[in-house]
């Protein structure tokens, strides 16, 4: 019998594998998500004091997954070409919603 897969065709983990795997890739969540959540209050804070167009829900999303991105780049493995792929990914939703707009 062939083990379970996602959609992606890879094994499916249990769950406390899963979090083991993700903990050697990326660090502990603890400090990821301390991290994670300064990179958005200094852009935040920043935007409020020197911007003056509003952020789209759009933008909001993508930059909120970025910093997500960065937090695990900085915390874990700088390496891991999916982690960059994936920034380089919200920043074109970005992108291809504001030539929609």
């Amino acid at each position: 019998m062939q083990p379970a897969t996602n959609d992606a065709g890879e094994e499916l983990l249990s769950v406390d594998d899963t979090l083991k795997q993700r903990g050697n890739r990326y660090g502990s969540f603890r400090n990821h998500s301390k991290l994670s959540k300064e990179l958005r209050e200094c852009f935040y804070k920043h935007h409020k004091i020197f911007g003056s167009t509003p952020v789209s829900d759009v933008q909001i999303e993508a930059l909120n997954m970025i910093f997500h991105k960065l937090a695990r780049i900085a915390n874990g493995d700088p390496t891991y070409i999916d982690s960059w792929t994936d920034i380089a990914g919200y920043a074109q939703l970005v992108v291809d919603d504001l030539n929609e707009g």
